[in-house]
């Protein structure tokens, strides 16, 4: 008996031991919820931080007070009614004067014999140009020469001598030689031989702006060997929005700058087609060239005298105003607060220096009209959280 009573003498005290050793757990999970209700309670904690720097970071507006405008050489205005009668302004392209342009051709096939007259020459009316020779213009010249000579006989004789129809076949051999030859560019009378050459003299004045052949080369009817342009007029074609054309009247006055220089053009006409890539029409100016300053090819910028119209009646801006955000034209206006928000607009035509604002402002606005792009900085460096834009 005394072995086993010590052996559960000795189970019970190790049990006893054992459940002294044990030490009680924290109620952890109500400290966690209590530390973040206290986070969430206190006004200046951590997280009430970051949802406020959040949410300056996702205005877009610009606060900017008098002085700082005044620094960053930003000024405002208030938008008004567009001013009806102003110019309308547009880009214009010079194109050669048509009827003042001349292609030398030969009207036969022929060789060049020889050169008269060069690219960028100014020549005068009846100026050489080119000699040709052509085995058809020999045939001509022979005939031509015959006829005349018939024509000089048969007339000497007279109607006693010589039969009434043997004088009227000789005058109409005659006036066929003639119309023969003047066909292929030659006078209407022959003179030295028969040996095919003739030459092609400018029916104008003017300057050579195209010459394309060479000596010996051989030449079919209708290859143009040079382009005679009388640049003492010009025209310039300037393109509009098609709803604008309208308001240009035929016979209005134009400005064109070109090179620093201003020179006073007259509407031709204004054109009865839209362009389908463009959706811009074109009115064409003839402008005196005195002072050769204009060159077909040339880019210009042109002014016109417009009617008054729907613009009239429309809100305008200074183009400087307008700048391009997220693919979108907008304007910065000044809300009640003082701050300045970006804010898209719909565009219309421009005149003279201010932009037709069609949709996005109200008369009375007030708006950024100089160092908008400087705004636009500004703006961009709040959202990028380099400055809050104060």
């Amino acid at each position: 008996m005394t072995p086993i009573r010590t052996i559960l003498m000795s189970a019970v005290a190790a049990l006893a031991l054992s459940a002294c050793s044990r030490s009680p757990q924290p109620a952890a999970p109500a400290a966690h919820d209590e530390t973040q209700a206290g986070a969430k309670a206190s006004p200046d904690g951590h997280a009430a931080e970051k949802d406020g720097h959040e949410e300056g970071e996702g205005e877009r507006v610009v606060r900017m007070d008098a002085a700082a405008l005044q620094a960053a050489g930003i000024r405002t205005a208030e938008v008004a009614q567009a001013l009806a009668g102003e110019q309308l302004r547009a880009p214009g392209e010079v194109l050669d004067d048509a009827y003042g342009t001349t292609l030398i051709t030969p009207r036969v096939v022929s060789l060049v014999v020889r050169r008269h007259a060069k690219l960028g020459d100014e020549v005068a009316a009846g100026t050489p140009l080119v000699t040709l020779t052509s085995v058809e213009v020999s045939d001509a010249q022979a005939e031509l020469r015959v006829a005349e000579q018939e024509w000089k006989r048969v007339s000497a004789l007279g109607r006693e001598a010589v039969a009434g129809r043997r004088i009227s076949e000789a005058k109409i051999a005659l006036d066929r030689a003639r119309a023969k030859a003047q066909a292929y560019g030659l006078p209407g009378a022959a003179s030295g031989g028969a040996n095919g050459q003739f030459t092609l003299a400018a029916p104008h004045a003017g300057r050579i702006t195209e010459d394309s052949f060479v000596v010996g080369e051989r030449i079919e009817p209708g290859r143009a060997l040079y382009r005679l342009v009388d640049e003492s007029v010009v025209w310039v074609d300037a393109k509009l929005p098609a709803g604008t054309v309208a308001r240009v009247p035929v016979g209005s006055t134009a400005t064109i700058v070109a090179g620093g220089a201003r020179m006073s053009g007259k509407v031709m006409r204004s054109a009865h087609r839209t362009s389908e890539a463009t959706r811009n029409a074109v009115v064409r100016i003839e402008v005196p060239n005195a002072e050769d300053r204009l060159h077909g090819g040339d880019y210009v910028e042109v002014f016109l005298d417009a009617e008054a119209g729907q613009a009239a009646q429309a809100l305008g801006v200074p183009s400087s105003a307008l700048v391009q955000m997220d693919g979108e034209t907008v304007v910065f206006r000044r809300d009640d607060a003082g701050a300045f928000a970006p804010v898209p607009v719909r565009t219309g035509e421009v005149i003279g220096d201010a932009t037709v604002v069609r949709e996005g402002l109200k008369a009375g606005d007030t708006i950024v009209v100089e160092g908008a792009f400087e705004m636009k900085a500004q703006l961009l460096k709040a959202q990028l959280g380099e400055g809050h834009g104060h």
